[in-house]
Order: structure tokens, then C-alpha cells, then sequence
């Protein structure tokens, strides 16, 4: 198995919906991201697999190891090989691929996070820089494009946040704001319970209301002249927001059951937002 052919399977085996926005990039762009979102699995795997901290505090060290042989060209691991193909179409930030394993360490050492300041560091880290990078990949002409893409990268983590709620406080993680759950008088315990009381349907709204803000500022950063070329960020956003949209029209009941979108219906999303841009483009 090449390189490449590894961070495909890996791309393709998580179900993610980055998967379905990559598939109208041509080969060189799509390799890159396909590298990039293994490289962010792996890493992300790392945290959620080990029960051990200190282990996979050791494993995380050793994928920065593994990012400096990528930029010497020694890398051991496919993925790592699959990044160092990147850099000969695409200049990559060594300190970005740096940053996110520096958010993958804040879980080993923080389960909770009072406020939403202190919050916007970890999204910064894990997704924030992912959007910088990717806007790389997938080119741009003007500076606000990649206030866009770091924009986009902290609203679809917060998406990420609230559709994942009740499985991080299983794993004693709060990623909701304490200052949030205190305001709306939700107990952190009720997080792990199969019920949405009333309390928890007005703090869930307050966060979709707060993440679809973050789609809306993302939107109005990006140029007309960079939008085409940020057709997969696009497609992001839209399945993403339709996600959010499901879970509004769900009463929010994110602690009783999973809210997810089909593959054929994330397809179907991915086809009608590439229609919509390429008209747009033209135009």
C-alpha cells in the first residue's frame, strides 16, 4: 500500500464529511488534503484510543518528531510520507501541523474550559489551523481568505462540540463553556444522561446560534475572486450547517440519540454546492 493509498483508506474508513468534499478537487489538491486530514486523525486518534495519557503524550512527541522528517525528507510513517509528496506542489506551515498537535495535548491536560475565550484557543489549535492549511491547498488571491478559512475551521468545530455532547461528558470532557452551562442552570452531570431537559434545549440553541454566527462572519470574509477556488470549504460548511439544521429541527436532542447525516445525503449536499458555485462562477 502506498503512501497515498494509505490516507485514502484512512480518509475514507472515518465516515467524516470532509471525505465528500474533496471529490471534485483535481489529483494534486486532493492528494494534499487526503494527507492532511489522515495526518489529523492520526493524531486525533491518538487522544481518543489512549487510556494512558502519558503514552499518548509519548505517541503525540513522537508525531512531532515525525513532522521534522517530513520537512527533511526522512519520514517513517505513510502519512508522513504522504505530507513530504505534499510539499513539492504546496507550501505547507510546519508550525500549523505543530499547532495541531499542540491542541491534541490541551485534551490530555484540560477537560473543561470556563470560557469561550479560553475555548476559541483549542478550536484555534485543532480546527482553526486545519482551515489555514487547507485554504493553502486549495489556493487563494487575497488575504481575507484565510480569515475565512480560520473562521470556517472554528464553526465547524463548534458544530463538532454540539453534536458530540453528551459522548465527550462521557469521556469527561466539557467542551461547552462552564460559564454557558452555569448560565442556562445546567448541571455538568445532566450531560451524560439520555435527556434534554428544557435546560439543556436553551443551552444547546444558545450554541447552534452561536456557530451559525461563525458560518454567517466566514461567508462574508471570503472574496468573490477566492470563492471557486474554496469550493470544498463550501461543501464543508453547507453539510455542516445542514447538520445544524437537523438538530434545530430535532429539539436539540442530541443527548437522546446521534444526529448525523447519510453519505448519499452528504453526497447529494456536495453535488448541489459544486452546481451552485460553478453557476456562480461563471457568472
Amino acid at each position: 500500500m502506498t503512501p497515498d493509498q494509505y490516507c485514502q483508506q484512512k480518509a475514507a474508513n472515518s465516515g467524516s464529511s470532509f471525505y465528500y468534499s474533496f471529490i471534485f478537487l483535481p489529483t494534486d489538491k486532493r492528494q494534499a488534503i487526503t494527507a492532511l486530514y489522515a495526518f489529523c486523525r492520526e493524531v486525533d486518534d491518538v487522544v481518543d484510543d489512549c487510556t494512558d495519557p502519558h503514552i499518548a503524550e509519548s505517541k503525540l512527541q513522537w508525531w512531532r518528531q515525525e513532522i521534522d522528517r517530513v520537512y527533511l525528507g526522512t519520514a517513517e510513517h505513510p502519512v508522513g510520507k504522504a505530507l513530504t509528496i505534499s510539499l513539492q506542489n504546496f507550501s505547507l506551515h510546519k508550525e500549523y501541523l505543530n499547532e495541531i498537535i499542540d491542541g491534541m495535548l490541551m485534551d490530555l491536560s484540560i477537560n473543561e474550559y470556563q470560557t469561550f475565550a479560553d475555548l476559541n484557543l483549542y478550536c484555534h489549535r485543532v480546527a482553526g489551523v486545519v482551515g489555514l492549511l487547507a485554504a493553502e491547498i486549495f489556493g487563494n488571491t487575497h488575504r481575507d481568505t484565510l480569515k475565512f478559512a480560520e473562521t470556517l475551521g472554528l464553526a465547524l468545530q463548534l458544530t463538532n462540540i454540539i453534536r458530540d455532547v453528551k459522548e465527550d461528558a462521557m469521556r469527561g470532557r466539557y467542551y461547552l463553556p462552564l460559564e454557558d452551562i452555569q448560565r442556562f442552570s445546567v448541571n455538568k452531570a445532566d450531560l451524560n444522561k439520555p435527556i434534554t431537559s428544557d435546560a439543556i434545549k436553551a443551552l444547546l440553541k444558545f450554541q447552534v446560534q452561536r456557530a451559525e454566527e461563525y458560518y454567517q462572519k466566514a461567508y462574508q470574509l471570503l472574496p468573490k475572486q477566492d470563492r471557486y477556488s474554496q469550493l470544498s470549504s463550501l461543501i464543508m460548511a453547507d453539510i455542516y450547517r445542514t447538520l445544524l439544521r437537523e438538530i434545530e429541527m430535532d429539539d436539540y436532542r442530541v443527548m437522546e440519540h446521534q444526529i448525523k447525516l447519510t453519505p448519499l445525503r452528504k453526497l447529494w449536499i456536495a453535488w448541489k454546492t459544486y452546481r451552485r458555485e460553478k453557476k456562480l462562477a461563471k457568472q
